[in-house]
């Protein structure tokens, strides 16, 4: 076996040097108690999940953040807020349920009645409902961030929203930006 030469070992190094830099870096810039959520399906089951989840990493002390885009965005109506619209967006929003209690399930809807019996067959097993996680998300102090093309796309303005107190308005950019700066991900 041939002895490595002084230049070899140089090189080697040097590249540990640079990657021991990378890494260094890298890890710098991951917050290691952050966790992003991506919510976009819009069904009663996967948008509790997502709350689930969140307040499952908020118990543990991380910070949370909810990116809300397309379907999922209809959770976040408050059916007690009416907003002028045009005919589109008036159209857009009868087509869309609106508020949490209105979100149909992703599978078994049963012609609308599965969503109520599995809020039924919840309630007496002592489950929360999705109303209660949110508010339960609100009070840990997870973020809400809706997606504004998706507002506009589907006519969903800011004045029909629920009142949450941590809840702000970005582009999928600021999404992207935090899912590069969280040490766990998930799409839902």
């Amino acid at each position: 076996m041939a002895e490595s030469t002084p230049a070899l070992n140089t090189d080697l190094e040097a590249a540990l040097k640079a990657l021991e830099k990378r890494v260094g870096a890298l890890e710098a810039r991951v917050d290691k108690d952050r966790l992003c959520i991506g919510v976009m399906k819009g069904d009663l089951d996967y948008t509790m999940a997502a709350f689930i989840i969140a307040l499952g990493a908020a118990a543990y002390d991380m910070e949370v953040d909810m990116f809300f885009t397309f379907w999922a965005t209809a959770a976040l109506r408050d059916p007690k807020k009416s907003v002028k619209k045009g005919l589109l967006d008036r159209m857009f929003g009868m087509m869309l349920p609106k508020g949490s209690k209105k979100l149909p399930l992703s599978k078994m809807q049963m012609l609308g009645i599965g969503p109520k019996m599995i809020r039924a067959v919840m309630k007496s097993r002592n489950a929360k409902s999705l109303e209660e996680l949110m508010k339960e998300a609100a009070d840990m102090g997870i973020r809400i961030h809706v997606c504004t093309m998706s507002m506009e796309v589907m006519g969903i303005r800011k004045e029909e929203l629920i009142d949450y107190p941590h809840m702000d308005f970005v582009g999928v950019g600021t999404f992207v930006d935090m899912f590069s700066e969280a040490r766990q991900c998930f799409f839902m």
